[in-house]
């Protein structure tokens, strides 16, 4: 078994919270990791229809049989269960009495905002970071591999080949669990809707030319996109909230949380069609973005990033809000360092009066410029612990 960095902190967060929930999409170790944590928790799958159907029909009867608590996976399939598990939980003033998981975050939320607000610590778990697959930067395979295969834990154990993985997990979760929050009727349009987005990877979420596409209005796209965030197959990075003029974009840049589904989506099969294909680049900020996003998810910590661009085509990639500083960062696919990778930081840093800055990418040499500027390979920022 893998270890997962968020082990730690399942910990400590069971040693505060009553409950805890741990959320994130399907197939990316939450029931690995919660039973490997809590080997002595009764586990029960609430996707069994007759555990389910127990659940539902007699949900006292069902939390009876767990008198210390319990693992309860997919529990948002049984929301009837939130309201009597309040009770249970305020009997007694043990902590880590119940670890719920969970694969679509807004039913999950709702639940337990009207039942178990103030009692639930929550760790968000997504597929494997780097650091967890590669134990050290020498290990690690370059980045059209890592684009091209993800981080969903059966690609590594058991090693299932990822043009047979993938078409599968997309299958089962547009016939399952697509339906489970929405009724969809013409799902091969929402496949093709899924597809058409993968396409717009890096790039500001337009729902109106979205939905021409596709062919639906854009109240449905927005929708739609809803499902795939509360499911956890999308990030969307939003814009800074501080002006540092008054011509910045509003609209959010589109993620995937794994690479290889977006390389599956795109049809992107071998490196040697990543090497020139016109996303690269594109996959390979999304492959950054994504890492980012799991060293704060993974210690239960809010996401600190943002994204800047106005209007007059200067951007900055991400922002890594530290509180105190803003942290601009610059993602380049290339492997020489050139004088365009340094423009818009320098633009940025002027505009705000920020001092240091970062640009992360594939070559080899590592520079500290007198301007406050880091160049630094993608892999040793990542194994720099």
């Amino acid at each position: 078994m893998i270890y997962r960095k968020a082990s730690e902190k399942l910990l400590e967060l069971a040693s505060y919270f009553k409950v805890v929930a741990v959320v994130g999409p399907r197939q990316s170790g939450k029931t690995t990791l919660v039973r490997s944590i809590f080997p002595h928790k009764p586990y029960i799958s609430l996707e069994d229809p007759d555990r389910r159907r127990y659940a539902i029909e007699d949900p006292r009867g069902f939390l009876g049989d767990f008198p210390e608590g319990a693992i309860l996976d997919e529990v948002q399939r049984t929301p009837e269960l939130f309201s009597y598990l309040q009770g249970i939980v305020d009997d007694k003033p043990t902590t880590g009495q119940f670890i719920l998981t969970g694969s679509n975050n807004f039913l999950l939320q709702q639940s337990i905002t009207q039942s178990l607000a103030g009692r639930v610590g929550y760790l968000q778990l997504l597929p494997f970071q780097l650091a967890e697959i590669y134990s050290k930067e020498e290990e690690v395979p370059d980045e059209d591999s890592l684009m091209l295969n993800g981080g969903f834990p059966p690609i590594y154990q058991p090693g299932i080949p990822t043009h047979l993985w993938y078409p599968n997990y997309l299958r089962t979760y547009i016939e399952r669990d697509v339906r489970q929050v929405k009724n969809i009727s013409d799902l091969i349009v929402f496949e093709r809707f899924i597809r058409l987005l993968a396409g717009r990877v890096g790039q500001e979420l337009n729902l109106s030319s979205l939905g021409n596409e596709v062919g639906v209005d854009s109240k449905t796209i927005q929708s739609w996109v809803g499902i795939l965030e509360s499911s956890f197959l999308i990030y969307l990075l939003r814009p800074h909230f501080q002006n540092f003029n008054k011509i910045i974009v509003k609209r959010p840049k589109l993620y995937f949380l794994d690479t290889g589904l977006v390389s599956f989506l795109l049809g992107i099969e071998r490196k040697d069609q990543l090497k020139t294909h016109p996303l690269r680049g594109a996959l390979f900020e999304n492959l950054i973005v994504t890492e980012l996003i799991k060293q704060r998810t993974h210690q239960a910590q809010e996401i600190n990033l943002f994204f800047w661009r106005d209007k007059t085509g200067h951007e900055i990639d991400v922002l890594i809000d530290e509180g105190v500083d803003l942290i601009p960062v610059e993602i380049k696919s290339g492997k020489t360092i050139n004088s365009d990778y340094f423009k818009n930081l320098k633009f940025w840093m002027k505009l705000s009066g920020q001092k240091k800055g970062m640009v992360l990418y594939c070559g080899d040499q590592s520079q500290s410029r007198s301007d406050g500027v880091k160049v630094l390979n993608w892999k040793g920022y990542f194994y720099s612990d």
